[in-house]
């Protein structure tokens, strides 16, 4: 009994790290134009919002899955959300209200986990084996990690700005996932099987063009 538990608690764990790299990401993203004093809060906060409402998410799942097009609107939300923090305007410090958008970077954070997490909550509950403390540990221990790795996301932004891109081609590609993947419409996809494994890269390039060309010409008007 004890060593089910045990390897309940690992399997939760290592499913919430595999699963949570491109939450990592979002956080990441959404917190990047924030001053440096407000960045950590809006990573631990906006986290430990995200994971209370997972962990809700996580315990209502068989309810969740009987609504149709859950996936699909996700989807479509994420998709928003990945191009919405692609052409974010780079302001300065000296010209945002903080408190404004240290909670707009929280919003986003929450909202991006609850879209994105549908898959990570999917396979926590099957984990969990009807254990909700199990579902409660296994995220609580993850957090400090998923923190972790977002920090370490930011910096590598910063320094290299090209990965912002790649960021939202990542997001992109997970809306284009769950589009594909909601069941209410693989009908759609019988005569082309082939548009349905596409459907990712596409969604992801159309982020990065539509999002690159946007960026060029507000560079353009300041130069």
């Amino acid at each position: 009994m004890i060593s089910e538990y045990m390897t309940s608690i690992f399997l939760i764990i290592g499913i919430d790290l595999i699963l949570g790299g491109d939450n990592a990401v979002v956080i990441a993203m959404a917190s990047r134009n924030l001053p440096e004093h407000k960045r950590n809060t809006a990573i631990i906060l906006g986290t430990t919002l995200a994971i209370i409402v997972r962990i809700f998410l996580t315990a209502a799942v068989v309810m969740l899955l009987k609504i149709p097009f859950l996936q699909f609107v996700g989807g479509c939300l994420l998709l928003w959300i990945s191009f919405k923090l692609l052409v974010q305007k780079d302001e300065a410090p000296a010209h945002i209200k903080s408190e404004t958008s240290l909670w707009k970077a929280i919003q986003t954070i929450v909202t991006a986990d609850i879209v994105m997490g549908l898959d990570n909550v999917i396979a926590i509950a099957g984990a969990a084996d009807g254990h909700p403390s199990l579902v409660v540990f296994g995220f609580l221990v993850s957090v400090p990690i998923i923190i972790l790795g977002s920090k370490f996301i930011l910096y590598s932004m910063e320094r290299y700005p090209f990965l912002i891109y790649i960021g939202a081609a990542l997001l992109a590609y997970t809306a284009g996932k769950m589009l594909a993947e909601e069941q209410r419409i693989q009908f759609l996809y019988d005569s082309a099987t082939s548009f349905r494994s596409l459907l990712p890269f596409i969604t992801a390039a159309l982020i990065v063009v539509l999002g690159g060309m946007i960026n060029a010409k507000k560079r353009h008007r300041l130069t």
